[in-house]
Parts: C-alpha cells; sequence; structure tokens
C-alpha cells in the first residue's frame, strides 16, 4: 500500500535542485508517493504551527515556535559558511548606522530577520516580500534592505551597496556557520517513518550533487532569470555537504544561533534538539 508524504518547500533554485532526484523519479522511495507543495518560505512557517504538511522547510527563525511538533531532519539545511543575508543600500552606508535607518525585511519570523536583530538589537524595519525589497532599495522606497537568495548574487550590478554581509559577521563572531534554514518532519509520524524519510530525502539531496548538470537544468526553471553560472553558484552556496548531514559543525551551528536569538530574547528556548 503506498504511503502518501506531504513535502512542502519553497520555489526557488537550491530546494528545486535539492529535490529533483525526487521530483523526478530518480530515486526508490520505498513505495512512499512524495506530494510536492511550492511555496514561499514565509507561509511555511506559519503554516507549521498548524503541522499542515508532513515534511516541511522551515526557517530556524521560526523552529522554537514548532519544535514541539516537528523534529529536525540531519539533512536540508541551508548554512551560509562565511556568507548570508545581505543587507544593501542604494547610497553608500556605516554599518554603525544602521539603527538610524528604516530597513526592508522579509518576515519577522526569517533567520535572516533574526540575524539582522543580533547584529542591530535597535532595528527600525519594515516588512515586505522578499522579492520587491531589492528593487523596493532601488526606487528609493526604502533606503537599505535585507537580501536573501538571489539577490545576494545581483546587488552589485543593480548599483547597490554592501551595508554587512550577515554570514561573514556571524563566523566573525562565533567561528561558525550561519544557519538560515532546514527540513523539519512531523514528530506524530513516529520515529520509525520519519529515520526512513529522512533517508530518502539524503538520498535525493545526495544524487542531486552526483548528477549536477540534470539537477541544476531542473532548478533553473526555478531561478527567476539567473544565468547558469551564477544559478550554479547560488545553488552551491545552499546545497553542499552540510545540505548532506549538518555534522557537528553544523549541528553546533543551529544551537548556537538559537542559543543568542534566545538570550538577545528574540526566540522562545528550545529545550532540546533532535536531528532524524
Amino acid at each position: 500500500m503506498t504511503r502518501t508524504i506531504t513535502l512542502a518547500h519553497s520555489p526557488d533554485a537550491d530546494d528545486a535542485f535539492m529535490f529533483y532526484a525526487l521530483a523526478k523519479d530518480k530515486i526508490d522511495t520505498g513505495g512512499m508517493k512524495f506530494v510536492h507543495t511550492l511555496m514561499d518560505i514565509q507561509s511555511l512557517n506559519v503554516d507549521a504551527l498548524n503541522e499542515k504538511y508532513d515534511v516541511t522547510a522551515i526557517s530556524f527563525g521560526m523552529y522554537p515556535r514548532i519544535a514541539d511538533k516537528y523534529a529536525l531532519l540531519s539533512s536540508g539545511s541551508s548554512i551560509g559558511d562565511g556568507y548570508g543575508p545581505v543587507v544593501v543600500s542604494k547610497e553608500p552606508l556605516d554599518p554603525t548606522k544602521l539603527a538610524e535607518t528604516l530597513v526592508a525585511v522579509p518576515g519577522e519570523n526569517t533567520s535572516a530577520y533574526v540575524s539582522l536583530k543580533l547584529y542591530c538589537p535597535k532595528l527600525n524595519y519594515v516588512v515586505m516580500d522578499f522579492m520587491e525589497i531589492q528593487e523596493a532599495v532601488i526606487a528609493g522606497k526604502v533606503p537599505a534592505g535585507l537580501l536573501i537568495h538571489e539577490g545576494q548574487l545581483t546587488y552589485e550590478e543593480e548599483g547597490l551597496k554592501k551595508v554587512v554581509d550577515l554570514g561573514a559577521w556571524w563566523k566573525e563572531k562565533t567561528a561558525l556557520p550561519l544557519p538560515m534554514g532546514g527540513n523539519a518532519i512531523r514528530r506524530s509520524l513516529g520515529s520509525e517513518l520519519m529515520m526512513q524519510i529522512s533517508q530518502i530525502l539524503r538520498a535525493s539531496i545526495r544524487y542531486s550533487l552526483e548528477h549536477r548538470d540534470a539537477a541544476l537544468d531542473y532548478a533553473m526553471t526555478f531561478g527567476r532569470g539567473l544565468p547558469k553560472e551564477k544559478a550554479d553558484r547560488f545553488v552551491g552556496m545552499w546545497v553542499n555537504e552540510l545540505t548532506v548531514d549538518y555534522g557537528d559543525y553544523g549541528r553546533s551551528a543551529v544551537r548556537a544561533f538559537l542559543t543568542a536569538a534566545h538570550d538577545a530574547g528574540l526566540l522562545p528556548k528550545v529545550e532540546s534538539l533532535e536531528f532524524y
């Protein structure tokens, strides 16, 4: 009997690359049928509160609020090792003046927002759809914006100036990478099924890394117009060996990030982290 597993992730090139093998039936799923839902990460964060999907992409800025319902999978992470979300401005801006500047951010549940609040506790911000932030800064609607996804690679071409790369700042501060998001799995599925699904999803990521050209061609259909060279670079930033498995390095990064956010009063405390 086929078991249907609902799998939700963002419509971004890195997630598409990660799940290429599942979407195109390239690996054995042990009789499970994976039904994909593609949705922006802010919506997925909210849906996780209601346990809408069996497996879902999640921001670490949201995870403490759903940790009682979902465990983290040991694969599927998006971790920036020395790079991450970038604050940009149209005119040169001294990072020490950031608290005096209105910054567009992509949602209060995103890890990018939480990391920016750690960097600038007195942040003055407005929430905006992440796809609109770069253009809003270019048009002068806001003096600065927090860029995630492809904007991290294209802002200089649009004449924007870097104020701070939060991944670089975090690496200098902690000697650890900056965790942005991961895959979470419903605890109510039970440990045995959770482990089976975990193995399948890890196999999907590994398949894509081993069949990079085909997986990249598929991912580019979700790349919002990035040329192949930049799409390859973007995917490489967010799908790599840390995505196959956090390892001690990645697990330490997640714990450090969540602890810092809790200590700063930004997130609830997570008593224990489980990686399936």
